[in-house]
């Protein structure tokens, strides 16, 4: 039998066949006004996802390539910072501030676990030196999407600045960076801007614009004041990802087309049916404020975790991505983000259910078929 590949992880995502298509274009040259225009229309089409009226800066490395500029164009060696801590993405800030001399409170929370605006208020007004509030938007860990508004809030009435990786959160879930007092907002290419790993992208507020010229890290390819005087010129300071822009242009061009609202709406709809699904099968979510990006299952007492993801891929070509450190085996994660429709909702519990089967997991069959039905039907347009 054929088999067919079925990318249903949280990143990459599926790309759309146009978007492919123009990375098999003939390259141009990146110091030329030809590349220029395309390039410029691309910043303004990020400015139009992230809801700012800043400039937003693309980066040629992966999200985590964002994440080390937004640290080290803010701060100094010593400086204070409070981050985040809901899984592995949250801990990256950590990890991050820690290579370069930066002092970091990590607020450790379960995976799946909430973290509210009072609680970091509190945290604030017992630590008032300090200089940057880290979070994420989506954790991609465990499917937990938190509260920036309600932190901008809290953090735009002190100092400090507040600092969210909106990897895998931005275009999927409202974010907007102005109206929600994110001083720096970062994300990647590879999640809802639908195209292939390699861009990376971010953006500053006029508050954090001042720590960036107070910052003595060390920095080179990641500085700030380079992206920002080269984008004067409609350019970047280093050799860009000349296809990956070329695609990213005309994947900005469907999400404009269909605007960021009914964006929001069509994940949400995709997240509520993989949900019903899981449900109807017996088996709890993992987060207590589950995101619309990716759904995080707790695996069943008595299944192999480890194997459940194995099946899947090897024998069904079904993509899902695996628990991360301390959840190794523990849950699975099925993506509905970016690039993905109703159908590879039905395709990715279909493979869980044969999944099941094998695994001798009591359910019955069909169930999660018929509840993830039931919500697109009832919403398809």
């Amino acid at each position: 039998m054929i088999k067919k590949y079925y990318l249903l992880s949280p990143g990459p995502t599926p790309v759309p066949e146009n978007v492919l298509a123009a990375a098999a274009e003939p390259i141009i040259h990146h110091r030329t006004s030809e590349f220029s225009e395309i390039f410029m229309e691309v910043v303004e089409g990020l400015k139009y996802v992230f809801g700012t009226k800043e400039d937003v800066f693309v980066l040629t490395s992966s999200g985590s390539g964002a994440m080390e500029t937004a640290v080290i164009n803010t701060l100094s060696a010593g400086d204070k910072t409070i981050s985040i801590c809901g899984g592995k993405f949250g801990e990256r800030w950590g990890k991050i501030c820690g290579a370069y001399g930066v002092d970091v409170k990590e607020i450790s929370l379960e995976w799946g676990e909430l973290y509210t605006k009072e609680q970091l208020a509190e945290e604030l007004k017992a630590n008032p030196e300090t200089k940057v509030v880290f979070a994420t938007l989506s954790e991609t860990s465990s499917g937990t999407v938190y509260d920036i508004q309600g932190y901008g809030e809290v953090v735009a009435q002190t100092d400090a600045i507040l600092i969210v990786d909106g990897i895998s959160g931005l275009g999927a879930t409202p974010c907007p960076m102005d109206d929600w007092k994110v001083d720096v907002f970062v994300s990647g290419s590879q999640k809802s801007f639908m195209i292939p790993p390699g861009l990376a992208y971010i953006a500053f507020s006029q508050k954090a614009w001042n720590l960036v010229e107070q910052s003595n890290l060390p920095k080179f390819y990641f500085n700030a004041q380079a992206y920002k005087k080269n984008l004067g010129k409609k350019t970047t300071p280093y050799t860009p990802a000349v296809s990956l822009v070329i695609q990213q242009k005309k994947a900005l061009d469907i999400i404009k087309s269909e605007g960021l609202e009914k964006l929001f709406e069509h994940h949400r709809i995709l997240g509520d049916a993989t949900r019903a699904g899981i449900k109807a099968l017996g088996m709890e979510l993992l987060s207590k404020n589950p995101g619309n990006i990716l759904t995080a299952v707790k695996v069943p007492t008595g299944i192999d975790g480890v194997q459940l993801v194995k099946t899947m891929q090897g024998k069904y070509m079904a993509y899902i991505a695996g628990g991360q450190d301390p959840y190794k085996g523990k849950i699975f994660r099925i993506a509905h983000l970016g690039y993905m429709g109703g159908f590879d909702i039905i395709t990715a519990l279909s493979a869980l259910e044969m999944t099941l089967s094998e695994l001798s997991y009591d359910f019955e069959s069909g169930s999660s078929l018929k509840a993830a039905e039931e919500i697109l039907k009832e919403n398809w347009e």
